[in-house]
């Protein structure tokens, strides 16, 4: 028995997903900003700083 999704649940659906994906995102900007790479001779604070903002622009874009 298939269940048919309707039209309020495939767009909270849908909504939901890009959230989750949005989510990911700042995630990922926010860890890449905490990274330690050895090769690379980076000032930490700075980097962090632009992890962090890049993840808060991510999530103020999508009303989050």
């Amino acid at each position: 028995m298939t269940e048919s999704i309707i039209p309020n649940e495939r767009e909270r659906l849908h909504t939901l997903e890009a959230q989750v994906q949005v989510l990911a995102q700042a995630v990922r900007a926010l860890t890449e900003g905490l990274e330690e790479i050895p090769s690379e001779d980076t000032d930490r604070d700075k980097q962090a700083a632009r992890g962090a903002r890049l993840a808060h622009e991510l999530l103020l874009s999508q009303g989050l």
